[in-house]
């Protein structure tokens, strides 16, 4: 068979990314050491021109909301992306008997590395809530932008309750959230995002029929090394998001450990990557439709997500739920896109 040369090749590819038209979305995130991985391929995506980024809306979570946005800010400012709008998160949830993630992520969630980043012009007291960006971008673009929501759902949920049918205008909401055949990481049976604020988890997912839902039954084979951030920026070692890169991982990779996450392997869960690997490599996952219910009364269970497992006829589902992955060609898919974020900077 005769092959293209080299430079045609090249010329085809970039051809194609002319002509794919750009995914829109708003990212919905409480940075967090797993987010702000996710958040770096999200970029590496847009500045392969393949994501038009609408905004990034924080959210109450892993740390506060104020630390959350702050971080979001000061990743977007790192890459070179300062340009897009980030807002603020709801205060005031179901969850206010929680306590929040920072003894795994660090006080600051960014794993006490926000020093590291540079300063950013975004002002918290002066942003926009999430709930009126959301409302304003998916009114503007019905039926256009995708929601990622690696956050509790708060931002979601007060988006829906301030203008009821408003999630019904995003071409599609992808959830990374709750824990079916597997257990819990916030309590025995609950899954953080989701357990945080349970009470908002539930009219989200009462809002439509067809959200994508990402589960730790998946994301727990997402199992993120030192030696594949090595791998990473060995392409631009002195860069600066290399350097955070690796400094990061080797906090995450510490606590990981001794939070027990990794079955004793040394590294950490890139939950929320799992994310954009459904719309760019869905290769690597497989899904079941399912009616998903939360818990919201239980004493021991609030927070639960259920689905029934049952052999028997189902009706109303409203979710796909992940139940299988391909951690490795997922995170080979990851890592070499980190990579062309990496290159030049």
């Amino acid at each position: 068979m005769i092959g293209f040369p080299s430079s045609i090749y090249v010329l085809t590819i970039a051809l194609a990314k002319m002509t794919t038209p750009k995914v829109k979305i708003i990212l919905d995130t409480d940075p967090g050491g797993d987010d702000a991985f996710a958040l770096l391929w999200l970029l590496s995506l847009v500045k392969q021109g393949l994501v038009n980024l609408i905004a990034v809306t924080t959210v109450d979570g892993n740390v506060h909301a104020k630390y959350t946005f702050v971080g979001a800010s000061k990743l977007l400012k790192l890459a070179g992306f300062d340009d897009v709008e980030v807002a603020k998160g709801i205060i005031g949830g179901s969850a206010s008997d929680i306590e929040d993630a920072g003894s795994l992520h660090g006080a600051d969630g960014m794993g006490n590395l926000t020093h590291m980043l540079p300063e950013c012009t975004n002002n918290y007291e002066t942003a926009r809530f999430a709930d009126e960006v959301l409302i304003e971008k998916l009114n503007a673009l019905p039926g256009e932008i995708t929601i990622i929501a690696i956050a509790p759902l708060t931002n979601l949920a007060a988006a829906e309750i301030k203008s009821p049918g408003i999630l019904k205008k995003a071409k599609q909401i992808i959830i990374m959230g709750g824990a079916f055949l597997t257990h819990g990481n916030l309590t025995p049976e609950a899954e953080f995002n989701i357990a945080y604020d349970a009470i908002a988890a539930k009219i989200v997912f009462q809002s439509r029929d067809d959200l994508i839902v990402l589960p730790l039954d998946v994301t727990r084979k997402l199992i993120f090394t030192n030696l594949i951030a090595q791998n990473i920026i060995k392409v631009n070692i002195n860069s600066a998001i290399s350097r955070f890169i690796r400094s990061l991982c080797e906090f995450m990779c510490q606590n990981a450990l001794s939070y027990r996450e990794t079955n004793g392997l040394e590294g950490f869960l890139v939950h929320d990557a799992v994310t954009l690997a459904y719309l760019f490599y869905p290769e690597t996952l497989s899904f079941r439709r399912a009616l998903v219910k939360i818990e919201t009364a239980g004493e021991w269970t609030m927070g639960k997500t259920l689905f029934d497992n049952r052999h028997k006829t189902k009706v109303g589902a409203n979710a796909w739920v992940a139940m299988d992955v391909d951690p490795v060609n997922l995170l080979a898919a990851m890592s070499e896109d980190l990579k062309i974020l990496i290159q030049n900077t």
